[in-house]
């Protein structure tokens, strides 16, 4: 199933060392405009005060984000006025250090997917530090799914951007 309201504007954040797929971007295509740049995390330390200067004239609707590309959405989204998507973000931990905005982050509409076969960045972790951050976001939702591991198959990418779009985008949440 594809959106219904196709005037999105995306900003779609790989992970570390990764690439928006020509598959993933034909997902995303049909609820928008998707904006996916090739990012050097490593260059700066300061990789979310960069892409807020790149963005913040954009007018960008939701940001998604993976692993590391995950991390800086979530913060992103709160200084753009974005609802955002996330797949296993780096939120409790990466692998080198990045300065975080110090604003508290206030997500408009927020999916966080988490799968427990990540090794990279566990589960648990990562469930604690959206309990910590995210209590009082009515509008967040976290689906944990059993046997997803770090890269995100195809179907599972699908059906979470359908959620996304379809039902929490296009629906108030209660």
């Amino acid at each position: 199933m594809t959106a219904q309201k196709s005037q999105y504007k995306i900003l779609y954040l790989h992970g570390l060392e990764s690439r928006l797929s020509e598959e993933k971007q034909t997902i995303l295509k049909p609820s928008g405009e998707v904006l996916f740049p090739d990012i050097d995390y490593k260059a700066t330390d300061r990789i979310i005060d960069d892409l807020y200067a790149q963005y913040e004239t954009k007018k960008i609707d939701v940001i998604i984000g993976s692993s590391f590309g995950g991390f800086a959405a979530y913060y992103l989204s709160s200084m753009l006025n974005a609802h955002c998507l996330v797949f296993n973000p780096a939120l409790p931990y990466r692998s080198f250090p990045q300065q975080i905005p110090a604003i508290p982050p206030r997500v408009k509409k927020l999916l966080t997917v988490i799968g427990l076969q990540d090794p990279i960045i566990k589960a648990a972790d990562n469930l604690h530090f959206l309990m910590d951050h995210q209590s009082e976001n009515e509008h967040s939702r976290i689906h944990v799914l059993q046997d997803l591991a770090h890269r995100i198959p195809l179907q599972i990418f699908s059906s979470e951007v359908d959620y996304f779009f379809n039902r929490m985008l296009l629906n108030p949440l209660k």
